[in-house]
């Protein structure tokens, strides 16, 4: 086994963001040497690993250049240029998650295939490789609405997706390949986190519950555990195992999934990184997802993902109606409340809805803990000093 420790080991993180912001409080807790490339100079990333690199994750040289650097790559963000990764693995480099794993998972048309072909239960589907031909078969009555439009690629954090309920609905919806997706009548929007490390070993962190903002289409809560029943619970880790071993993916793999009027689980997406989802770990988990993450395509024993507490997690969106140098209003305050721990991002300026930070609530008493989310949620603002 590599020496990993306080040693001249380099490990390579493709995204500067938040979710790099968060992989690196463990990497310091572990004394690992880091290098990270994101094209945003100020990338909240910057301030906490050991080499920071100004470069564009979609350049071919650019990645191929720096990941010749380390000895094992990863990202925090799936909008990478592909064939630098293969172009590395083919010069012998560890790339965890591996290229194939991510050519799979990039193009959600391609992603959906897959689900089809593994026997995944997954919403029904249909794939356009332009627009113009999913409306055609509008026109011809090939399809129906409501339906759920998904750009192929690009798409994240609410953005690429939306729901047609009428021919208007279409106009605003960006060119290019598309997917036509049935709407599920829901009960829950439910997540599991999948580790699977280099040699193999497979663990699933316990389901969370997503509740979602109406209008922004982002999450709104995260609650862990989902308040499900234990055989809805069983049946979701087992899908989201199923989907992990289809994928032979290293590292983590957040698995979204609807739970449907009749208690089946269907899978919606996945995330080959750390998640959204996955952010409670940090205080209510005994491994959090990040340090997980790590031990996984580091090839180490994978840690325990029990839960010690219940976990609700509140992200941190920029207000609708500001933008500029961002300032945490009545960040103190909510401070006072029990069991609230804030995480900032480091993102020095606030757009509408720009996830911006995120606070955990731990309480042994779950349904306590999503009240004092509700607290925090009114209370705290970010908002942009003029």
């Amino acid at each position: 086994m590599h020496n990993y420790f306080s040693s001249d080991f380099k490990l390579g993180i493709l995204g500067g963001g938040q979710l790099g912001k968060m992989m690196l409080y463990d990497t310091r807790k572990y004394d690992i040497q880091t290098y990270v490339l994101d094209a945003n100079p100020e990338a909240p990333c910057k301030i906490a690993c050991d080499v920071f690199e100004q470069g564009d994750l979609m350049d071919f040289d650019a990645v191929v250049n720096f990941g010749r650097k380390v000895d094992v790559l990863t990202f925090e963000i799936e909008l990478v240029n592909v064939e630098a990764l293969e172009q590395l693995e083919s010069e012998g480099k560890k790339v965890y998650p591996s290229a194939a794993t991510l050519r799979k998972i990039q193009d959600k048309g391609v992603q959906k295939k897959f689900y089809a072909e593994k026997g995944i239960p997954t919403a029904d589907f249909k794939v356009y490789d332009e627009k113009y031909e999913l409306t055609e078969a509008l026109v011809r009555k090939e399809l129906g609405y409501p339906f759920v439009w998904k750009s192929c690629t690009g798409g994240y954090d609410g953005k690429g997706v939306s729901v047609i309920r009428e021919e208007e609905d279409l106009i605003p919806v960006s060119e290019g390949a598309c997917l036509a997706e049935k709407m599920i009548p829901f009960k829950n929007e439910l997540a599991v986190i999948v580790a699977r490390s280099v040699s193999g070993e497979v663990k699933t962190y316990p389901v969370v519950e997503m509740e979602f903002h109406p209008e922004a289409n982002q999450v709104e809560y995260v609650l862990c555990p989902a308040r499900i029943s234990p055989e809805v619970a069983e049946k979701a880790r087992a899908v989201a195992k199923k989907v992990s071993e289809s994928f032979e993916h290293v590292g983590l793999l957040a698995v979204e999934m609807f739970q449907t009027k009749d208690d089946e689980i269907l899978v919606n997406e996945v995330a080959p990184r750390p998640h959204n989802s996955g952010h409670y770990s940090i205080e209510a988990s005994f491994t959090n997802q990040f340090e997980q993450h790590l031990r996984a395509i580091l090839d180490l024993p994978l840690g325990n993902t029990e839960s010690k507490v219940g976990g609700v997690m509140v992200n941190l969106v920029g207000d609708e109606n500001h933008e500029g140098k961002v300032h945490y209003q009545n960040i103190e305050k909510i401070m006072q409340m029990g069991g609230v721990t804030p995480h900032i991002y480091g993102k020095k300026q606030t757009r509408p809805f720009r996830k911006m930070g995120h606070v955990t609530i731990v309480n042994k008493d779950l349904n306590e803990a999503r009240k004092i989310a509700e607290e925090v949620k009114k209370e705290i603002k970010v908002i942009s000093r003029g």
